[in-house]
């Protein structure tokens, strides 16, 4: 019965009719497909900023600031508050059932001297987890082909954490990206098209994640990721290359990538303490760095995360098609006692489809995932919802959303997922973009 809403939402994404735009809406639209219109990603991830209000703007220099935020309810119906992971053993499910101001962003951005230099100065605040920062990066803008930047940038993993963030589905990543996805760390990048609709990245950071892990405890390894995008038939993705054709494109604008990382991780933390380091998690829901994670009283204290991924998308008048396929590898453990196993491999899938069915309105949207792991628990999901754009602008939207999730992998407080879990998570939840 949980799967009559999912069941509901993929019927109107095939079956409504979608209206077409007259030739006078279509020049009316503020986006237009032009290849010479670029739409450049500031390498920030999620903490590239929005459009945004100019304060100052002079010869010397300009500030403008930009904010984000997001409230929403969130209920999980796990089957059981239990879950066995794959030593057998029994471990709880921390179901969530609440209101939340989830996530707050606020950028001060704009240029110094040259305006090729820029800075970005980023508040970030997670209520959920009690967690405020302020941090940026800076940049320099060389040419088309070179850009080179320094401070908290992602590592280039999952394409969602480059530059797409919040034009998701809903307002957090699918399984399969939150899953197999590094996080953000101090470091410096080059990136920049080369050639025509081709973008690279290069990128060397402290860590995998940096959140939760502070230099006092970071061990003195490095990580390494290079991105490849390619856009073939319109030169751009829309803003931000995010999900959703709200742009209702009249010719089919494509992507393609590919992802490759690697990193050696510590626990970052003493044997009687639990684990800093907790972006990794194993296809249990487990963080490798727990005592007891790969045996019996045992800890890990470094591994090396190595990732490869593949991604392809395609959106036109108003349809939007997402995929990307995702491998891990976790190997040369160094713990405290013998293990069972020298490596781990895993690999999956995430898939979004989604349409406009009101032109700058109404759209839904279909997604699934699923995990081909090592431990043959084969977590697996579908989702289905829909958002509403009060004033025709993706600036505002009011966003419902459905989740039936097997054995999830992965878990945090910042988005729709609990470890371990079985069941069903429903959101309602509202954000902005300014």
């Amino acid at each position: 019965m949980r799967l009559v809403p999912l069941l509901a939402a993929v019927l109107l994404l095939v079956a409504v009719p979608l209206p077409g735009l007259s030739a006078q809406e279509t020049e009316a639209l503020p986006y237009k497909t032009d290849s010479t219109i670029r739409f450049p990603n500031t390498t920030a991830g999620e903490f590239t900023p929005g459009a945004g209000f100019d304060i100052i703007k002079t010869k010397g220099g300009s500030l403008n600031v930009s904010v984000y935020g997001l409230f929403r309810y969130m209920n999980q119906y796990p089957v059981g508050d239990k879950f066995t992971d794959h030593l057998g053993q029994v471990r709880a499910v921390q179901r969530r059932n609440d209101l939340n101001w989830q996530r707050t962003f606020a950028w001060i951005t704009g240029f110094f001297i040259d305006p090729r230099f820029r800075y970005n100065i980023t508040l970030w605040s997670l209520p959920t987890t009690q967690q405020t920062l302020l941090f940026g990066n800076l940049q320099y803008r060389a040419s088309q082909a070179f850009v080179f930047g320094a401070g908290i940038g992602p590592n280039l993993t999952a394409r969602s954490v480059q530059g797409q963030w919040p034009f998701f589905p809903a307002s957090d990543r699918q399984m399969g990206e939150e899953f197999f996805r590094g996080g953000f760390s101090s470091g410096f990048w080059i990136t920049g098209e080369p050639l025509s609709r081709l973008t690279y990245t290069l990128s060397v950071n402290n860590n995998i994640s940096q959140l939760g892990v502070p230099q006092s405890v970071d061990a003195p390894q490095l990580a390494y990721s290079v991105d490849l995008r390619w856009q073939p038939t319109t030169g751009e993705f829309g803003p931000r290359n995010g999900f959703g054709d709200f742009e209702f494109h009249p010719r089919v604008a494509t992507q393609f990538g590919a992802s490759a990382a690697t990193s050696r991780e510590d626990r970052a933390a003493s044997e009687s303490e639990p684990p800093a380091t907790t972006q990794i998690r194993m296809s249990d829901g487990v963080i490798p760095f727990e005592t007891g994670a790969l045996a019996a009283g045992v800890t890990v204290q470094k591994l090396t995360y190595t990732y490869l991924s593949f991604d392809a998308s395609a959106k036109y008048r108003g349809w939007t098609v997402m995929s990307e396929y995702y491998f891990r590898w976790l190997t040369d453990f160094v713990a405290d006692g013998p293990l069972p196993l020298s490596s781990i491999y895993d690999n999956g899938f995430m898939l979004e489809a989604g349409r406009m069915v009101v032109p700058r309105s109404v759209g839904v949207y279909f997604s699934t995932g699923y995990v081909f792991d090592q431990f043959k628990r084969h977590p697996w999901e579908l989702c289905a919802g829909g958002s509403y754009y009060p004033f025709h602008s993706r600036s505002w939207r009011l966003n419902a959303h459905y989740i039936h999730i097997v054995r999830s992998p992965t878990g945090s407080f910042f988005g729709y997922y609990t470890a371990g879990q079985t069941g069903t998570t429903i959101s309602f939840g509202t954000d902005i973009l300014l």
